[in-house]
């Protein structure tokens, strides 16, 4: 029996949708050379992470080794799996390999965060190989909704395996490639040790649809509509971007890119050659001057973002271009889970101003970059592996991918997080358990899950903030009474008194209580003045704000 080992690591996306991270690696136990595939963000919510920037994987376990990283391998654009390159580049100082509409996305995020660009290296489609330490590396096309998405072979001393990363089962995509069965049948054909798979639409009863079947009902909506048409979608789904713009065009109507994402997207598509025929673009200055009736903006902020164009646009005005009465705006997305309030928001404040909203619950408008449950069936059967390994999803996802995979009679692997994997024996073992956890990009700086400080944050969110400020003499005698500052309170509790009056009236009295003893121990004061506000703010307000005391004594 061989003393070396193949391994597989999930260090984010599994157990999760987004932040995608994983480890391959080849060795002998506790000196594998290694392999990553992705290195994607999480995006923030206010009940979770409020104020923060982006989530990153916990890359600490790769830091430790970074010696033995040989590459890092990125399937395809999107943020969760592109997102955390530039982020991660210092600490890892590993090569990183994409195709090239990938590449080039990912060398404007090392130009921005000032990293070498030529840290990133294009790499062709399959049959194109990378040779990073034990392992061989291909990128086999599948379809997405953005360009050149990929699989990922990875060949060991071991045995294949594949890595599907995002796909669907997509013969005519628009954008990118399709789906090539025979291509697939023949990568295969020698065996698939393991199958890493996608699982996001495990629960989707139905066969997946083409982005081509869009086309003509967005053509129809586009062309009965009566003043400005204004769509959003995924940015990355340049297949969707220029189904629009062609509907548009059809209609008569100039096209406009509006955000930053938007713009930068469609430049990448069109520079790589991944896009060809674009119809031709006017400036927001351009469209100033063109009639309502004739022009169509595509725009950024399907999922509500804030600062996105859509919502500023639902604000009242974006770029000079704003929306008026008998306007159209289509969502051309799916909402994904936790972004409903926004999205809502944007619906109804376009609703306060006449416009029309038209989103996908008629099913005509979107359809989904992710294999359905039909279509994961489909790629098992290609692909025929000995072990499937779900990834890409909540744990229910996971789990259900695996029953799945057991009633077709392949070995599924239920591997979360942190959930080391021997792939070497026939039977998988689970090897070891690696920490794991999240990272938050907040301004500038990064802080781990745990250090407290976006936990503090949500408590100041909930509770509020009061500010004791008291002055002692050099005889530790108090000059006169404690006064409080207020943030995030209400003016008046329960007795219809001031609440700053009634904290400093309760505050006094506990101090007039305290003997030398007390006033001289730092730490019984604070505790004594903290605890006395919490329960007097209790009591007139039902609520124990967070507490920052402050004592100055005159030497």
């Amino acid at each position: 029996m061989s003393s070396e080992r193949l391994i597989y690591l999930p260090l984010g996306g599994a157990g999760e949708i987004g932040m995608n991270a994983y480890v391959y690696g080849y060795g002998k136990p506790g000196k594998e050379r290694l392999i990553v595939v992705d290195l994607g963000v999480a995006f923030p919510d206010m009940d979770t992470s409020p104020g923060v920037d982006l989530i990153l994987p916990d890359i600490s376990w790769l830091k430790k080794r970074r010696d033995r990283i040989e590459a890092i391998f990125i399937t395809h654009a999107h943020e969760d799996h592109i997102g955390a390159i530039a982020h991660s580049y210092e600490a890892l100082q590993a090569p990183i390999y994409a195709r090239r509409f990938t590449a080039n996305l990912a060398r404007r995020k090392m130009s921005e965060h000032g990293h070498p660009e030529d840290a990133v290296t294009t790499v062709g489609a399959w049959p194109e190989q990378v040779t990073a330490g034990p392992f061989t590396v291909g990128f086999m096309p599948i379809s997405h909704s953005i360009p050149e998405s990929s699989s990922m072979v990875i060949d060991s001393p071991e045995g294949r395996v594949i890595h599907s990363g995002d796909f669907k089962i997509d013969l005519t995509p628009g954008v990118g490639e399709a789906f090539d069965p025979a291509l697939w049948a023949d990568v295969c054909k020698d065996g698939i040790k393991a199958l890493v798979c996608d699982s996001t639409n495990v629960f989707s009863p139905l066969p997946g649809r083409s982005e081509a079947t869009l086309g003509p009902e967005i053509e129809k909506l586009v062309s009965a509509a009566e003043g400005m048409v204004v769509a959003t979608t995924f940015a990355s789904n340049v297949a969707r971007v220029k189904t629009l713009a062609v509907a548009a065009d059809k209609a008569g109507r100039s096209v406009v890119l509006l955000g930053r994402a938007m713009k930068r997207m469609v430049e990448a598509a069109v520079e790589t050659g991944v896009m060809k025929d674009f119809p031709k673009v006017v400036s927001p200055e351009e469209a100033r001057g063109i009639p309502r009736e004739n022009l169509m903006l595509l725009v950024t902020g399907s999922q509500g973002e804030r600062r996105a164009a859509s919502a500023q646009l639902a604000r009242g005005k974006y770029q000079g271009i704003e929306m008026k009465p008998g306007d159209l705006f289509l969502f051309s997305s799916k909402t994904i889970p936790g972004n409903e309030r926004g999205v809502i928001r944007i619906i109804n404040q376009f609703s306060e101003m006449g416009v029309d909203v038209v989103d996908d619950s008629s099913g005509l408008y979107h359809v989904s970059g992710h294999a359905n449950r039909p279509d994961l069936e489909t790629l098992h059967d290609v692909v025929k592996p000995q072990v499937l390994i779900p990834m890409h999803g909540e744990h229910r996802h996971l789990r259900e991918h695996v029953k799945l995979a057991e009633a077709k009679g392949i070995t599924g692997v239920l591997a979360v997080d942190g959930m080391m994997i021997d792939l070497s024996s026939k039977t998988p073992t689970v090897a070891e358990y690696v920490d794991t956890g999240r990272t938050y990009l907040d301004g500038s700086v990064k802080i781990g899950a745990l250090d407290g400080v976006v936990r503090d944050r949500i408590r100041l969110a909930l509770n509020g903030h009061a500010t004791v400020t008291l002055v002692l003499d050099d005889q530790d005698e108090p000059l006169g009474e404690p006064w409080v500052d207020l943030m995030g309170l209400p003016e008046k509790g329960r007795s219809n008194a001031t609440l700053v009056d009634v904290l400093e009236a309760d505050l006094g009295q506990w101090l007039n209580r305290q003997g030398a003893k007390t006033l001289r121990d730092e730490d019984k004061l604070n505790e004594g003045l903290k605890r006395t506000l919490r329960q007097s703010a209790q009591d007139e307000i039902g609520k124990k704000p967070e507490v920052t005391v402050v004592v100055s004594r005159l030497s």
